[in-house]
């Protein structure tokens, strides 16, 4: 079983893949027979909503809080048959990704679909996270201009 800051640490991992996912990956899993059974027993503790989250900010990363402004976040709460309980959160209006983020979230803690959300989903997401992350660092290398100066000699 896993230490509570390892289970917290690959909790905190899957939810922001899952946050950072497109909706058409979260939907093309969802609708596998498995999952698709699955979703009949389940009970949606909070339907899909959206609401407001005030945004708090600081000069330079070390000065005082301040509230910088407001973000709209939708969210999603679910339970399965089994026990387990999801949870969605993405930013902007979009309830369908909350409720396919709260599912997902409750079916990786499952015994049962937790290899298979792994395998099918997590991992994709991560190879191409970190593919996107890797492109993105060699177009930024391209563009690098290293100078190179002499210094002049006294005398």
């Amino acid at each position: 079983m896993l230490q509570n800051n390892d289970a917290l640490s690959a909790r905190q991992d899957w939810m922001r893949l899952l946050a950072c996912a497109p909706l058409d990956v979260l939907e093309s899993w969802a609708l596998a027979p498995a999952v698709v059974h699955t979703q009949a027993s389940l009970v949606w503790l909070r339907n899909p909503q959206t609401g407001l989250v005030m945004v708090r900010g600081r000069i330079g990363g070390d000065g005082a809080p301040f509230n910088l402004g407001e973000a709209t976040v939708s969210r999603a709460a679910v339970r399965l048959s089994t026990g387990e309980v999801g949870f969605g959160y993405v930013l902007g209006r979009n309830r369908q990704k909350a409720q396919m983020i709260a599912l997902c979230d409750a079916l990786v803690q499952s015994d049962e679909f937790a290899d298979a959300i792994e395998q099918n989903v997590l991992a994709p997401l991560r190879a191409a996270m970190i593919s996107a992350r890797n492109l993105k660092a060699a177009e930024t290398a391209a563009t690098r201009v290293d100078f190179y100066t002499l210094v002049r000699g006294e005398g």
